[in-house]
């Protein structure tokens, strides 16, 4: 399912109109109505501040009913991964169903020209909590409070998350990597 309609279907389940989704999240009218007719592609920072009008995580978000489960897993195949995409970066969440969750730990695949935010610096991530990261091939951009971080294969990072963030691949070859946030927030 596309990130249109899952929005248009979360906002309907929790029973407001785009008008009132758009004023909780701090957004035009017009900004809901283009991501649920899929004319837009919101970024991921985007996505977030309009979920938080909802309020929905975005692991709740992309997350299906068939996936709470009663057990708990210690080992999890990639059967098991919630997969996810936004703005063609591509990740994988690992424990989706595992209770109250304290972080999200995830592989992450960012195609050259993928980017989290946006070159003027508004969809910047800003969250309580914390990030780390680890390179596995390729090579990443991360701006953190302004400052470019050139992060190869092998290097890693870790940041206070209430620190405005963003991640890009300006290169010509995918970046993959894993990471952790806390608080669960995927």
């Amino acid at each position: 399912m596309d990130v249109g309609i899952r929005l248009k279907n979360a906002r309907k389940k929790v029973g407001i109109s785009q008008r009132e989704l758009a004023k909780r999240a701090g957004v035009t009218n017009s900004t809901i109505s283009m991501i649920e007719k899929n004319n837009v592609s919101p970024s991921v920072s985007s996505l977030k501040k309009v979920l938080s009008g909802l309020p929905m995580s975005l692991m709740d978000f992309f997350d299906s009913e068939e996936s709470s489960r009663l057990d708990i897993p210690v080992v999890y195949k990639p059967e098991d991964f919630l997969d996810s995409s936004v703005n063609d970066i591509q990740w994988k969440l690992i424990g989706k169903s595992f209770p109250n969750r304290q972080m999200s730990f995830l592989v992450e695949l960012l195609p050259p020209g993928s980017d989290t935010g946006s070159e003027a610096g508004e969809d910047m991530y800003m969250h309580e909590g914390e990030e780390a990261g680890y390179v596995l091939e390729g090579q990443l951009e991360l701006t953190v409070e302004g400052e470019i971080y050139n992060l190869e294969a092998g290097d890693g990072y870790y940041f206070d998350s209430r620190r405005p963030h963003r991640f890009r691949n300006p290169h010509e070859v995918d970046c993959r990597m894993v990471s952790a946030t806390t608080p669960a927030d995927f």
